[in-house]
């Protein structure tokens, strides 16, 4: 390991160590080392004699905006947001298409809906699952890797955290080295990450170069939260009748990932108004039977434990309200005793006899079964073991032979422990949240930040080589996903459309819907908001006949949910899968949708939808949520925004015209209606100097400021 102070020695000994061909990975999302990937990148920029390929995933740089009042309104929110973040020079560079041509950005897993018409972006799309990409990006010669971590300086000799992206760092290194094949190691010290343990944890020696410059030390990058729709708390309010309490839980990030947790602690908090309002909507077992089938409308007793690649904020909040406080151990046998009921985190003194019964321990201790008893906390802290014999905690050496009644009663009563220690409440893969989300993990102290134990992808996404464990710790797993798309058969796409553009990735989504089929209590939920605005503004249903993108194929259905109700497809038959969700679309489709399953033979001439499910509008969910949003519930950001109430205010009303230039009439008719209203008062001039709209100086200024004015008035 050499630790240098700034990335320009870093970058120099790089090439000296690979040579002129460099195909380096760096981690998805906030991991990457930006000043040390900004200096590779201009090195490479400015001599074409150096082939320069960049694996990744999620390359972020605050937004920017394209019109001069997309850039007005975002300017203030990414600087007060954002601070000194440093941009990614290649990022910018591919977005304005203008990489040079010994350069190449591979990635797979894009930014939501942000390359959809970016050709470079489109042909270097790497589709792969998750668990599979550090056998995708070995077999294209990767020789390199770079990341930030943050160093324990608490330590009188540090280690590392790979902090927020311990996912595809590992398996990277060990599969190079299984290949023979070299692999140098760039890391960049940044102290605003957060210091994870698990597999996070990594020591000095693991890095060729550690980068340690203060000046280069930056913020984290932390995206504000976005609001929440009522389609989407409806969709939330739904899937929490499903989770079931001494379960397994995977979410997402975003606003239907919000939405879920939201309404779990609604459960969890005021259980007869959560109850309450499921009878009001109808959401209950005699519509949706699979509510009594496998989920569960009482608060959490036993709690939750969480198995996610994307360990987002949402998960902080499921803490906060003591729903996410389910332990697992990494232990085959203490997990199975534990799921058993023979021993309980607070064990009694007869666990030796439960670990001996289950040949854990052998009667007499050996070394190797004393780490283990440490390791768990089952013997004290302040026990040890020297020359095969036991130290009690008063200095006593003994012999430890439990089937000797005085030995085994005195390293009872002196010796043992009382809680289990080193479980976990969350597995995470990598994260990505808010500044208030990295702030949380900061401030947890030690012991509970250990409880959110960050893995490789590799443990967390599939159960290959690992079973017997996850199948312990991932009882009633309920895996949370979303869509975009579910025909009629059941097949979904949620990555790209059916044109073949790429709009995100397949990303973890396939390995845990094959995972939740390979558990025998276990569901994959996906979400769907039930329809959308195209791009000619005409509204159009997300729940299709057919479809030219699939990401889940048919046979792996198994629960949808959008607004309007559950579909549960596993074990269905076609006309069945067909019925069940058309009875969740918008019924403004419904009838269409019918007379295409007829046609195609997949439903009987003479179907009926039942009574209950022609009424699927907005309307019917709204009434009741305007009712409880004046009660303060249900709100639009239900766990807080770094937005101020300027920027909502402004967003939703540019978001407002946005889609009404989609449709020429209506954009046509707004704009007439808003050019004989009157002047802007103080409260919208204010809202205006933003834009810098107060004082238009050309016709064009002046009716958009009129439009925005009267989109204000009427949102």
């Amino acid at each position: 390991m050499q630790q240098v102070h700034n990335t320009e020695q870093a970058v120099r000994r790089l090439l000296d160590e690979v040579g002129n061909k460099i195909v380096i990975a760096t981690p998805l999302g906030v991991g990457k080392p930006n000043h040390f990937l900004n200096k590779l990148y201009q090195t490479a920029k400015a001599n074409p004699e150096i082939e320069l390929t960049i694996l990744t995933a999620l390359s972020l740089n605050p937004p920017k905006g394209k019109t001069s009042i997309e850039k007005s309104f975002l300017q203030p929110m990414t600087e007060r947001v954002f601070g000194s973040y440093p941009d990614l020079e290649y990022e910018i560079d591919r977005t304005e298409d203008r990489l040079p041509n010994n350069i190449e950005i591979i990635e797979f897993y894009f930014q939501a809906g942000k390359y959809k018409y970016n050709g470079n972006a489109q042909q270097n799309y790497l589709s792969s699952n998750y668990t599979h990409v550090v056998r995708d990006i070995a077999f294209r010669g990767v020789n390199a890797i770079c990341q930030q971590v943050v160093a324990d300086i608490d330590k009188q000799n540090p280690i590392l955290s790979l902090s927020c992206n311990p996912d595809l760092t590992i398996d990277l290194d060990e599969i190079c080295k299984l290949q023979k094949r070299p692999l140098f190691k760039v890391a960049q010290i940044n102290p605003d990450l957060p210091f994870m343990y698990g597999e996070s944890i990594v020591g000095n020696n693991f890095f060729d170069v550690i980068i340690d410059n203060p000046k280069e030390y930056f913020p984290v990058f932390a995206p504000p939260k976005m609001s929440v729709p009522d389609a989407d708390h409806m969709i939330g309010l739904h899937a929490s009748t499903l989770i079931k309490d001494d379960g397994e839980i995977q979410i997402g990030i975003g606003s239907l990932g919000d939405a879920l947790v939201y309404s779990l602690c609604l459960r969890q908090n005021d259980n007869k108004l959560y109850q309450g309002l499921l009878k009001d909507l109808e959401i209950d077992d005699a519509f949706f039977p699979l509510i009594k089938k496998s989920g569960d409308l009482l608060p959490f007793q036993k709690g939750l434990f969480a198995a996610t690649e994307m360990l987002c904020d949402s998960f902080a909040e499921l803490y906060k309200h003591k729903i996410l406080k389910k332990k697992v151990f990494d232990s085959v046998v203490i997990q199975r005793l534990l799921n058993a009921e023979r021993i309980t985190e607070d064990f009694a003194n007869d666990i030796l006899d439960e670990l001996i019964a289950e040949r854990a321990i052998h009667a007499h201790l050996t070394e190797k079964d004393y780490l283990f008893l440490k390791e768990f906390g089952i013997l004290k802290e302040n026990c040890d073991w020297k020359n095969q014999k036991l130290i009690l905690p008063d200095g006593e050496a003994i012999l430890p032979h439990l089937d000797n009644q005085e030995i085994h009663r005195k390293i009872k009563t002196q010796a043992l422990g009382s809680r289990l220690r080193n479980g976990a409440v969350a597995h995470g893969g990598f994260f990505i949240g808010p500044r208030n989300f990295y702030q949380f993990l900061k401030d947890l102290p030690v012991p509970e930040r250990k409880l959110f134990r960050m893995k490789r992808i590799s443990q967390i996404n599939h159960l290959y080589g690992h079973e017997e464990i996850d199948r312990l710790q991932r009882t009633h797993g309920r895996f949370v996903n979303t869509c975009m798309k579910v025909t009629l058969n059941g097949s979904a796409s949620s990555d790209a459309l059916e044109n073949g553009q790429q709009i995100s990735g397949v990303g973890g989504q396939y390995n845990f819907v094959a995972m939740a089929h390979e558990l025998p209590d276990a569901h994959s939920i996906l979400q769907l908001r039930s329809t959308r605005y195209n791009r000619q503004g005409k509204l159009e249903s997300n729940i299709v006949f057919n479809y030219g993108n699939c990401t889940i194929p048919r046979h792996l259905r198994d629960v949808v949910i959008t607004e309007y109700g559950i579909a549960y497809l596993r074990g269905k038959t076609d006309s069945e899968v067909a019925a069940a969700l058309i009875k969740i679309a918008d019924s403004r489709f419904q009838e269409q949708l019918i007379e295409q399953a007829i046609v195609a033979k997949k439903l009987p001439a003479n179907f009926q939808l039942p009574p209950r499910f022609c009424k699927n509008l907005p309307q019917r969910y709204q009434k009741v949520l305007s009712n409880l949003k004046e009660q303060g519930l249900f709100p639009a950001f239900p766990f807080g925004t770094d937005l101020t109430d300027e920027e909502i205010k402004l967003g939703r009303a540019l978001k407002k015209l946005q889609r009404l230039q989609r449709r020429r009439f209506d954009i046509f008719l707004h704009i007439c209606q808003s050019l004989w209203q009157a002047q802007p008062n103080p409260s919208e001039k204010k809202l205006l100097e933003r834009l810098q709209l107060s004082s238009p100086t050309t016709w064009k200024d002046w009716i958009i400021r009129q439009a925005l004015v009267r989109t204000l008035r009427h949102p």
